[in-house]
This record gives structure tokens, sequence and C-alpha cells, in this order.
């Protein structure tokens, strides 16, 4: 009997984020750290958008639209692959990582691995395990809860963008936002302050 593809959803995120959360030891020493208005705003829109998308209360018989067996067990296969890139970037970056936006010690502009794809790997994998979990799901809270994650993640990215450039000197992190796009890999880098 095959797995039910709610679970399999379930267990891909869960595995992520308890292995996400063990691995927040690895991590060097502060130097520097977003002040704690910026960085507040964006994460009351990461938490509305994991509230909003973990809400399932009676949401089964609200569906915009049905996926079938198939779609689901290739929407978790597609989920799970968004929430590798996340692991590929947190292992390439090692103890550079952190949860905030902050400036570790030795801290440098990493443009080789994932991060010549795109600047922000760990958040494109993020939303896009959080995509195609959305469309499996297909409700109109769900839609709304990953509206809240892709403006919560934007707003992180530019966030941190502003405050390594200022950490690190606007030369290197200048260069590399104009050779590498922020979250789309192929779209153009060259995106509007």
């Amino acid at each position: 009997m095959p797995m039910d593809p709610g679970f399999l959803f379930l267990l891909v995120w869960f595995v992520w984020a308890v292995s996400w959360i063990a691995a927040a030891f690895w991590s060097r020493s502060t130097v520097a750290r977003l002040p704690a208005r910026q960085a507040w705003s964006y994460r009351i829109l990461l938490t509305m958008g994991t509230l909003l998308s973990l809400y399932l209360k009676g949401q089964a018989h609200h569906r915009l639209w049905h996926i079938g067996l198939d779609g689901a067990y290739a929407l978790a296969a597609l989920t799970f692959a968004g929430l590798a890139l996340t692991w590929w970037a947190r292992l390439w970056l090692g103890s550079l990582w952190s949860s905030g936006v902050t400036h570790k010690e030795g801290h440098e502009v990493i443009d080789t691995g994932p991060y010549a794809l795109v600047r922000h790997p760990i958040y494109s994998g993020i939303l896009f395990a959080a995509l195609a979990t959305t469309v499996a799901k297909a409700t109109a809270i769900g839609i709304l809860g990953f509206a809240f994650l892709v403006a919560g993640l934007w707003a992180k990215a530019r966030f941190e963008e502003g405050f390594l450039q200022d950490q690190l000197g606007a030369g290197a992190y200048a260069a590399y936002r104009a050779r590498v796009p922020m979250l789309v890999p192929g779209l153009s880098a060259r995106i509007p302050r």
C-alpha cells in the first residue's frame, strides 16, 4: 500500500525542520546583526506565511483544484528537491550560516556552488518547496500563506543584501549582485534597490 501523500509532505517538512534546527549549532560567532526593527518586519511576514500554510482545519473540502495521487507524489518529490537545495546551500556556507541576518566572524562573499546560481539559494529552495506544497494543498488559505512567505523572504533578502554590503564593503558585494540573480536562476541580476 503506497504512503499517503499528505503524510509524505508532513514527513518531508518535519525531517527538514528538525535537521535544520539541530544544525543551528555549527555557526561562527556573530560580529554584528540586523537591527531588531528590520528583523521583526520580515519575521512577522514569515510567521504569518508559515501559520497560514500549516492551517488544515476543514481545508480538504475547499480545494480549488485536484491534482490526483500521481500529482501529489510528483509535488512531494519537488518539495523534497527544494529542501535539498536549502541543505546544499547551507552546507556550502558552513559555519557562516545564521538564521538571522548577521555578520559572522571571518565573513566573506560566497559566490561558488549554489551561490553562483542565485544569491539566496536557501530562500529559493524554501520558496520552491513551499510552492510545490501549496499547489498540492490547493486552498486559498495555502495560497495566501505562500504569498506571505514570498513577501517575507524577499524582504529578508533585501535587508540582508543592504546589511552585507555595509558590513563587507560595497565593492565585493555589488560585483556579486551585478553577476548573480537574487532568487530565480536565469532572471536578470539587475534588480533595482
